[in-house]
């Protein structure tokens, strides 16, 4: 997804270096002016004849070239999540796929990227969503795949948690699951890649207590970074610069309120034993 948006910002991109506008390059390339605008918004799949012409037509060519084309193939692989059957909605695992850090103010629940399979599955299953048994079983596999990245040498993904305490005792599938994932957070703590910060319940009210939010940065792909917010009733992404400014803001102070990387740790070796 966010290969398709970098490849798409490209090609406006190369289109206005010729010269071009829309109504100008769109008969060249025998397109319409709306499907070169889609293309060029990421708003379609983008068929790497397109991009073939579309550089043709632009004047691109050497090593910018194949860059572009090679983008195009990449921007059309189908993501690995499709092998789990999970569907359609899945827009967020495809950016978090290619994201480079993730930062999660997390208030009710513990972040995905830490979760175990039972803990998991106990949060699935509370709520009210239609799923078959096996469906179930794929996301929470799903889930425990995403986790991999965290000790991945070839493709890591920092994670820099902010987690209310309240969520750390909250007994999502019974006491022993919880105890189950609180280990998980100590071991997952321990990666170069995971910085853990937990807020303690002596803190009171907090910028995040409404929702918690994901902040992903894309690294040298060069997409600005997005905020996902996850309620009740769905999902939502923003990237205006606006919306990701206060997020960013909201989780700084949350950081500022935290307990330190160890504190936070020895607290939950606490919880965990109590």
């Amino acid at each position: 997804m966010i290969r398709r948006r970098v490849l798409a910002r490209q090609l406006r991109a190369m289109r206005e270096e010729a010269g071009l506008t829309l109504e100008q390059a769109a008969p060249k390339l025998d397109f319409s002016v709306s499907k070169l605008s889609r293309i060029e918004n990421a708003q379609v799949i983008i068929d790497v004849h397109w991009v073939k012409s579309m550089l043709d037509v632009y004047d691109v060519g050497g090593d910018r070239w194949t860059e572009l084309v090679e983008l195009a193939r990449e921007a059309r692989q189908p993501g690995w999540w499709r092998a789990y059957g999970l569907g359609k909605h899945t827009w967020y695992i495809g950016y978090e796929t290619e994201a480079r850090r993730v930062q999660e103010f997390m208030v009710a629940y513990v972040p995905g990227l830490m979760q175990t399979a039972d803990y998991a599955r106990a949060l699935m299953r509370a709520v009210p969503v239609r799923r078959t048994a096996d469906e179930l079983e794929n996301e929470v596999a799903a889930r425990m795949y995403r986790q991999h990245r965290l000790s991945s040498a070839e493709d890591p993904l920092e994670l820099v948690a902010v987690v209310d305490e309240a969520a750390l005792r909250r007994p999502v599938g019974g006491p022993a699951v919880l105890r189950a994932q609180l280990g998980r957070i100590i071991e997952l703590a321990a990666l170069e890649t995971v910085t853990l910060h937990v807020l303690p319940a002596t803190v009171g009210a907090h910028a995040a207590l409404p929702s918690g939010f994901t902040i992903l940065n894309f690294g040298d792909l060069g997409e600005p970074d997005m905020v996902y917010v996850e309620h009740g009733l769905g999902a939502l992404s923003l990237d205006k610069d606006g919306e990701v400014a206060r997020a960013r803001l909201t989780f700084e102070r949350g950081l500022a309120e935290a307990l330190d990387p160890a504190e936070s740790v020895a607290l939950v070796h606490r919880l965990a034993g109590s």
